[in-house]
């Protein structure tokens, strides 16, 4: 119920429409309930009245089909029009609603989040969940009014031509209730169970697209169609535990609307035999039955529809309820321009609780305009206290400030405006180079970004291309080598002109030649900005006002690279294996 509560808050911005819809609905819905009465009338008046002349009969016969044609030809038409209009309309509204929401909600989880949940399954809750939840409104809050609505008046007029004979229709009633009762308590939980597998069937393959390339060069495309049979396997159990439990309903349910006729057939046949009905009567009697027993059914195949609604909406209200990690406090202020002055001051983390600790007692103080360089052995912590600067994660205890105030007393949109990223991996979204591009400053200039992608070293190669820079590079960039994907991600960040930057091995991976052109657009970038580096190739950050050796979670050395090759450490060392390394492999390619 509370996740229903917390449903109905999107709702209630439309429940005007909600209400036009139902009394247009009404009207809709009650124009077919005359027929059986123009039938009665028929049957009696016309048709088995021997006393009025047949002209007589024509004449009426006529009259009352023009009054019908007028009531289901003229008037009906845009009732329909409009009741599928508004019906419509609301639940798209409230649907656009909800994922704004949850869009704007996914914006605001941690990446702890994410690293903790499968994609693919927050994309189903997303598409597949929203759109099952809209028949809570065009089922719960309108259709069934309307069968509700409809079975009142139909069960009024049947009272009305024979009290026995509505009574003998309606016998069937408490089945009805019954049957939902035993046959729905179950559906909840297999409809959950179904949504949950269809989102593990979305998550996993919303992994293996993406990994496409990994299970070409590793030729698993027989052991991966056999994962996804597996995963698969269970959806279709899942499936057909829910089609089972649905058929057994709709048996039952189908069973005790077929025993109604029957017994309205039996006695009131067996009253028009003894004169006590008339044949119209009976004829109409037994057209309203139709009447009485569609909304009926329908009332109770919603049932099942909200049932599966439900589950949906506990579904969605679960993932719009999952908490932030970080937020803004509550008295946190807009950071003003950053000098960029840096201090940890005796920080840890974790990335989670039970963790052990990643980083254990940091003290590291950079000023303003220095370039700071991370080295280290992989897994020793560098990539994570980088990430601690623009709130990717917050630290466990300490304080990170920046011109002698505590990150967490910003806001982080005016913290994260001033720092810019490149990363090993940048992401580039579907779209132009020039949408990408813009991703720096949204409201720049089309000079501003031509600039950009100069200081980046990417306008030559750019211009190259068939549409320049209104050139579909595909998702993720697929189209662009890794060299000019990285350029591109450069090249915003001139744009976004940040006062902090953050290189996070963003040449590792990368040819030379595609190295010495990005390492030639970060050092234009670095200028005059507060740098830090977190660097494999120990020759491209000797220039570093201060190299910082990260190891096992802890700063074990730290100085010039002068300093600190003449202290002969460990820095000392792994720059000179390098050196021996690629001495050697330069060696291997000449001969």
């Amino acid at each position: 119920m509370q996740a229903l509560k917390q449903y109905f808050q999107f709702i209630r911005p439309y429940k005007a429409y909600i209400l036009i819809t139902v009394l247009i609905g009404i009207v809709k819905f009650g124009i077919p309930l005359t027929l059986p009465l123009i039938m009665k009338y028929v049957v009696d008046m016309l048709l088995t009245n021997p006393e009025m002349p047949v002209s007589d009969k024509i004449a009426r016969l006529f009259g009352v089909l023009g009054l019908a044609g007028i009531l289901f030809v003229v008037v009906r038409p845009p009732i329909e029009y409009f009741r599928q209009y508004f019906a419509q309309m609301t639940t798209a509204k409230i649907q656009y609603d909800i994922r704004h929401k949850l869009y704007d909600h996914i914006q605001k989880l941690s990446l702890r989040f994410y690293q903790n949940r499968k994609i693919g399954e927050v994309i189903s809750r997303f598409i597949n969940d929203v759109e099952q939840t809209k028949n809570i409104v065009e089922v719960g809050l309108m259709n069934i009014w309307l069968d509700l609505v409809t079975l009142t008046i139909a069960i009024g007029i049947m009272f009305f031509l024979d009290p026995m004979l509505a009574l003998i229709a309606v016998a069937v009633f408490p089945l009805y209730g019954l049957s939902v009762k035993i046959l729905y308590k179950r559906l909840k939980q297999l409809t959950k169970d179904r949504s949950q597998a269809l989102a593990e069937v979305q998550a996993y393959l919303h992994e293996r697209l993406q990994g496409i390339p990994v299970i070409r060069s590793f030729t698993l495309e027989k052991y991966e169609q056999g994962r996804f049979a597996s995963k698969n396997g269970v959806f279709l159990e899942k499936s057909m535990d829910l089609t089972r439990w649905n058929a057994l309903t709709f048996a039952v349910i189908n069973t005790l609307t077929d025993i109604a006729p029957l017994l309205v057939i039996g006695y009131g046949g067996y009253q028009a035999i003894q004169g006590n009905l008339s044949v119209g009567s009976l004829v109409a009697f037994f057209a309203y039955l139709e009447r009485l027993y569609s909304p009926l059914g329908r009332i109770v195949n919603s049932s099942t529809v909200l049932t599966q609604a439900h589950a949906s909406v506990e579904r969605v209200v679960e993932f719009m309820n999952e908490s932030y990690d970080i937020v803004n406090r509550p008295d946190a202020r807009i950071a003003r321009t950053f000098r960029g002055h840096i201090e940890y001051r005796n920080v840890s983390f974790a990335y989670n609780e039970a963790d052990p600790m990643v980083l254990r007692n940091i003290h590291l103080t950079i000023e303003p305009g220095q370039t700071i360089a991370l080295v280290g052995p992989s897994g020793g912590g560098k990539s994570s206290l980088v990430s601690l600067l623009p709130r990717f994660y917050d630290i466990r205890s300490g304080q990170l400030l920046i011109d002698g105030i505590d990150i967490r007393d910003m806001t982080m949109e005016s913290l994260r405006s001033q720092i810019g990223m490149v990363l090993q991996d940048n992401i580039l979204f579907s779209g132009t180079i020039r949408d990408n591009i813009l991703l720096g400053r949204t409201g720049a200039d089309p000079d501003e970004v031509v600039q950009a992608a100069k200081q980046a070293n990417a306008h030559d190669f750019i211009m190259d291309l068939p549409n320049g820079y209104d050139t579909e590079i595909g998702e993720r960039g697929v189209k662009l080598s890794g060299g000019q994907k990285q350029r591109i991600a450069i090249a915003r960040v001139f744009l976004k002109n940040p006062r902090i930057l953050i290189l996070d091995e963003a040449t590792s991976a990368l040819d030379l030649h595609s190295e010495a052109l990005i390492q030639q657009s970060l050092d234009k970038l670095a200028e005059d900005r507060t740098t830090l580096i977190v660097a494999h190739r120990l020759s491209t950050i000797t220039h570093a006002d201060q190299i910082v050796l990260v190891k096992n979670g802890q700063i074990s050395e730290k100085g010039t690279h002068a300093e600190l090759m003449q202290n002969n450490g460990e820095y000392a060392q792994l720059f000179n294996i390098q050196q021996l390394t690629q001495e050697k492999d330069s060696e291997d390619n000449f001969l």
